[in-house]
């Protein structure tokens, strides 16, 4: 017992130090990325779908869609118009880290692309231990899941919250401002986009944040 805290730490160090090439890797091609995490159902590969939907005559996205075993996400963000669509699969992990995500890279010329979407696995914990080398990381989360779910490891992390399905606030008790307070007092400031996947209400703000970080990561790098 007394070796597990230097063995996770190596671990972590290992990670960290291959997302940084990640990063380099990305930051060369002048491409801008995300890691989406979220729980089971909250409302990931939607959110990918109502980004295609919106955005794959305007830039060329990639997605990289990290599952346990199927390929069902890739396919939905292949159909919804994503240029390159690649699956991770984790062999039961239940999170990415940066050597699935470097191998994933390397399928991909990251030049030829303006935007990357990583789907990571649907998991409220793991997700957060382990730095893939994207720009952020958006934390989904969907009303259905009540408003007592901020998990402090996973949201003090995060550089933007999406709070999906809002078009069900009629009809489950979820106070949007306890919600809100839970999560400031984790991330104080964090972005926030209150939408709805199934009825495009509030997307206009997220699609907008998104082409601003584009916009920007191609004239920085």
């Amino acid at each position: 017992m007394t070796e597990r805290v230097p063995i996770v730490e190596n671990i972590l160090s290992a990670n960290d130090r291959l997302a940084q090439e990640n990063r380099a890797c990305i930051d060369e091609a002048g491409v801008f990325s995300i890691n989406l995490m979220a729980s089971p159902g909250a409302g990931k590969t939607s959110l990918i779908e109502q980004t295609l939907s919106r955005l794959k005559d305007k830039l060329r996205i990639a997605v990289v869609d990290g599952d346990i075993a199927t390929s069902i996400d890739a396919d939905r963000a292949s159909a919804a118009g994503a240029r390159a669509s690649n699956q991770v699969n984790t062999g039961g992990e239940c999170h990415l880290d940066a050597v699935m995500l470097h191998g994933a890279l390397a399928q991909l010329n990251l030049r030829q692309f303006d935007l990357l979407i990583v789907e990571n696995v649907g998991n409220l914990i793991c997700p957060a231990e382990f730095r893939l080398g994207t720009h952020t990381s958006i934390l989904i989360a969907s009303v259905p899941e009540g408003d007592d779910k901020p998990y402090p490891g996973m949201y003090r992390g995060v550089g933007a919250l999406v709070i999906n399905k809002i078009d069900l606030l009629p009809y489950v008790p979820f106070k949007m401002d306890y919600f809100q307070r839970g999560v400031e007092a984790l991330n104080p400031g964090v972005l926030t986009f209150p939408l709805s996947c199934r009825t495009g209400e509030g997307l206009e703000a997220w699609i907008h944040w998104l082409l601003g970080n584009v916009k920007r990561a191609a004239c920085l790098f």
